[in-house]
């Protein structure tokens, strides 16, 4: 019989993945772009996968190799990638690169990317095809496809129709795909728009009805530049007239993601999995100094209306703010979805944090094959150390055992609760945030302090005074929640511990000083019973 289909589904404020009718949460890895080309390489990093503890890998599908000829169809790199997963029991979410990869052309295939007249480039300034940009100090080459260009958006949206379509027809029973991201951090690097002839003539064009409907629907929670420049605007008219400065930047958002709109539709019609996009994240860059009109916190709004059949807006977050980050894309009802994020030192607390205080349904450091692994200066810009100074890599066993715990904690926490709903978590990144409550009732807490090493706790309340608790480098104290009973006795605090075999079960009853003391490196599991009194 076949199973229900994977969907993403509200619970409250969250957003749960739903898959075999349970909440399941992808406590993944993302691979490295060109691992899943080469079956060898790819089963090394599944079982990479596996050794790290995830329940789950995100891996790309490229344009160029599903159709190598225009209307020659090979899946068998898909094929290969289905069985590796299947063979550990491991879900997938894919990657499409199609038509954008870094905002770049580089998975186009070659008779798209050699036919310049029917696909066309887009061009940074008039004529200009190709560029040269800074990175980090690198001076590389750079060409992408134009996002207004029909024919391209024509061929893409079919190549990728047939991939959901196979999808279709090779994982109905299995569900072993979860979600299909749709492109790759798309958008236009170099330029805040297009300087073609077609690109100049629509610029010049008042701006469509449908986003000027949307907008005006949603003008009261309209943030950020997006938000100014709509006020200060006419309404209506044309670009400039409507969002003057920001008209470039806006126009090139708005023809983005109706080409990925274009190209996700088709697609979900074939096969209705959740459908994810991602961003490169401007870090309040002007425009042109990222992949200028993709879906970035200040167009959300416009990728909001211009693709409705998008279900996530997922960040890829290489800064220190990772908290911050976090908050800003979980708003206006967007689930926190984190498909690629530093592998540095900081990802196993972040990994607790983002699914026990965010409940994302996804988290997924990128490059997991390497993890453990000193950077050198190219990786060290991949994985986002170069952009935080206090990076270091992470110790792979440690995460391993992160992952272990985690899944535990998420697996009991749907037994009891039905979800993550009630879950909490607190981390050493924002330390202010240090008391976690453990009954359902409020009453009483554990107050959170950290030592040297990035850490995290999180709480799942049993009752009105009893809670499973994950430390990761922290030191807990019971608190109370209530002034009327002011003091809190520990009743009894129980280790769980993992067989051999994966199975948890209690272990040692901690009391004396290990109760008082309540220091963990971890990461601990621990069924933790309080009494407040007056």
């Amino acid at each position: 019989m076949e199973r229900e289909i994977p969907r993403l589904c509200r619970a409250g404020e969250d957003a749960r993945l739903v898959v075999d009718g349970r909440p399941f949460v992808m406590l993944a890895g993302e691979m490295h772009n060109s691992s899943a080309s080469d079956a060898r390489t790819l089963d090394a990093a599944m079982d990479r996968a596996t050794e790290l503890g995830m329940n789950s890998v995100i891996a790309p599908v490229s344009w160029e190799l599903v159709e190598p000829e225009e209307g020659v169809w090979d899946f068998s790199s898909v094929d290969t990638l289905l069985a590796a997963a299947r063979r550990r029991g491991l879900r997938l979410g894919l990657l499409w690169f199609g038509a954008w990869k870094n905002a770049a052309c580089s998975y186009a295939p070659e008779w798209v990317k050699r036919d310049l007249d029917r696909f066309r480039r887009a061009e940074l300034e008039p004529g200009q095809r190709k560029a040269y940009l800074d990175f980090h100090g690198m001076t590389l080459p750079y060409a992408t496809l134009s996002a207004l260009c029909e024919e391209t958006c024509d061929a893409d949206a079919w190549a990728f129709a047939r991939l959901m379509a196979h999808l279709r027809e090779a994982d109905a029973a299995e569900r072993t795909v979860l979600f299909v991201q749709v492109e790759n951090e798309c958008g236009l690097l170099g330029a805040a728009r297009e300087h073609s002839p077609e690109a100049d003539d629509a610029f010049g064009r008042d701006v469509p009805s449908r986003l000027l409907g949307c907008l005006r629907g949603r003008a009261g929670e309209l943030q950020g530049r997006l938000g100014a420049a709509w006020r200060a605007g006419a309404g209506r008219g044309s670009w400039e007239d409507v969002f003057g400065d920001f008209a470039e930047e806006a126009f090139t958002a708005w023809h983005t993601a109706r080409y990925v709109e274009a190209v996700a539709a088709a697609g979900k019609v074939e096969y209705p999995l959740p459908l994810v996009v991602n961003c490169w994240l401007d870090k309040g860059r002007e425009a042109g100094k990222f992949p200028t009109g993709g879906p970035v916190a200040r167009v959300m709004e416009i990728w909001r209306c211009a693709a409705p059949s998008i279900d996530v807006v997922a960040p890829d977050i290489y800064v220190p703010d990772f908290c911050g980050t976090c908050d800003v894309y979980r708003s206006s009802g967007n689930p926190l979805v984190i498909e690629e994020t530093a592998v540095h030192g900081r990802v196993a607390s972040r990994a607790v944090w983002a699914v026990c205080h965010h409940h994302a349904p996804c988290f997924a450091p990128f490059g997991f094959e390497d993890m453990g692994e000193p950077f050198d200066d190219a990786a060290g810009v991949l994985f986002g150390a170069s952009l935080d100074p206090a990076a270091v890599p992470q110790d792979a066993e440690e995460y391993a055992r992160v992952m272990a715990t985690l899944r535990e904690l998420v697996a009991r926490a749907r037994d009891v609760r039905g979800g993550l709903e009630g879950m909490d978590a607190a981390i050493s990144e924002r330390p202010e945030a240090d008391v976690l409550a453990v009954g359902s009732d409020g009453v009483v807490g554990i107050g959170v302090a950290y030592g040297d090493r990035p850490g995290a706790c999180a709480v799942v309340p049993l009752g009105p005074d009893e809670a499973l608790v994950l430390a990761l480098h922290c030191h807990v104290t019971p608190v109370s929640l209530d002034p009327g009973r002011p003091h809190v006795d520990i009743i009894s605090l129980d280790e769980l511990v993992p067989d051999e075999g994966g199975v948890w079960s209690r272990g040692r009853r901690l009391n004396g000083d290990e109760a008082t003391l309540l220091r963990f490196d971890g990461p601990a599991l621990l069924r933790l019973r309080l009494f407040s009194y007056c």
